[in-house]
């Protein structure tokens, strides 16, 4: 019933991001706030029927960031994706090149000022991801959201923090505020179930300007790591190789 459920609450996801896509895109073309109004319109739509169909609720803890902050979260989903949408103010995004093309997400994601970065040559996709968010924040200024790991993960997965992160939080001289979550709990990498429960993001406090690269990406994974552990104990997920409480 489960699988049935989830596949549901799928085509109905799918389907209303194209319906919505096409019929708020005169909306998102006009303005950047329509762009917003109509994602986090779209947002909460998906937040209902996750409720309804599938029985997960979602929460957002801890201070919302507002003005130009930097956002390094965990990314386990695209669930955690709408959570940052539908919670901060101007949020926009540092995406994978492909996705610029993809229908309705590329469109609306360079419309809110999102960058796009080639996963190729490190040095040739740190400068592309570094003058791309330098010049959209000199005429909009937001909070950037930034998955350090560079891809979802599993709960149990441990990928390390790329010094992109970093390089950004160093250049542009704003606080960095982690985010933690345990969405992939609920709603997994590649995974076709929609699981009941509670699915949470938590901002943590700042990481206030002026560290080095490579001390900022200590801290901000030991932050995050710890915090979404904490958070994915909490919906009962036991890691790999600990016994059940």
């Amino acid at each position: 019933m489960l699988f049935i459920r989830s596949m549901i609450f799928d085509f109905l996801m799918y389907s209303l991001m194209l319906v919505m896509g096409i019929l708020f895109a005169p909306l998102a073309i006009w303005s950047r706030d329509g762009a917003y109004w109509s994602m986090k319109f779209y947002s909460r739509t998906i937040f209902w029927l996750l409720k309804v169909i599938c029985g997960l609720r979602v929460e957002v803890r801890g201070q919302v960031p507002e003005g130009a902050v930097i956002i390094g979260s965990k990314h386990q989903s695209f669930l955690d994706v709408m959570l940052h949408m539908h919670a901060l103010p101007r949020a926009k995004y540092i995406m994978k090149d492909q996705l610029k093309w993809a229908p309705i997400i590329g469109i609306y994601g360079i419309r809110i000022g999102s960058t796009p970065v080639s996963r190729g040559k490190k040095g040739k996709a740190m400068t592309q991801m570094v003058a791309g968010v330098e010049k959209k924040s000199a005429t909009e200024r937001g909070q950037l959201v930034i998955y350090p790991q560079g891809t979802r993960t599993l709960p149990d997965q441990k990928l390390p923090y790329k010094v992109g992160a970093g390089v950004l939080y160093e250049r542009m001289g704003v606080p960095c505020v982690p985010a933690a979550t345990n969405v992939g709990v609920f709603w997994g990498r590649r995974s076709p179930y929609r699981k009941p429960g509670l699915a949470v993001l938590e901002y943590l406090e700042p990481i206030e300007p002026g560290m080095a690269i490579k001390p900022f990406l200590a801290e901000l994974e030991n932050r995050v790591e710890a915090a979404s552990d904490r958070l994915m104990a909490e919906a009962g997920h036991v890691k790999a190789g600990q016994p059940p409480a």
